[in-house]
């Protein structure tokens, strides 16, 4: 399968994110799919509807949480027919209320009409990329 695993970090110049990115699409292409990593932050307007399946992160922008980067919601309304795909969310550890922050991006996702599958904080990179082989697409 397709598998396209997007990011968006909240400032530019995070490799942490990047790294977490990386990772989860390493233990994905470790069970035999086929992954691409965007950033959304600099492939404004990509057609994302030709992948099976989307894996998408980020992080909060503030330290108390409950937010995502606008460049989130952008990048999703312009993706193409992206309704009805099946994804995942998952959001760095950062701020105080990171949970507040997945559900955030959850809401987002959904609002796209996404069918979100699962959704995972990912504090670090070694995590991710358990995560990634372990992941039922």
């Amino acid at each position: 399968m397709r598998v396209c695993v997007l990011y968006a970090p909240a400032s530019k110049g995070n490799e942490k994110m990047k790294m977490i990115a990386k990772a989860l699409s390493e233990g994905i292409s470790a069970q035999g799919h086929v992954v691409d990593v965007l950033d959304m932050t600099l492939e404004t307007g990509k057609i994302v509807s030709f992948y099976d399946y989307l894996v998408i992160g980020t992080e909060s922008p503030t330290f108390f949480g409950g937010k995502i980067p606008s460049s989130v919601s952008s990048f999703l309304k312009t993706a193409g027919s992206i309704s009805g795909k099946r994804c995942m969310a998952f959001i760095t550890k950062g701020g105080v209320r990171s949970m507040k922050t997945l559900l955030s991006l959850m809401k987002v996702m959904e609002k796209e009409g996404m069918f979100l599958k699962k959704s995972e904080l990912i504090p670090k990179v070694e995590f991710a990329k358990a995560v990634g082989k372990h992941l039922q697409i």
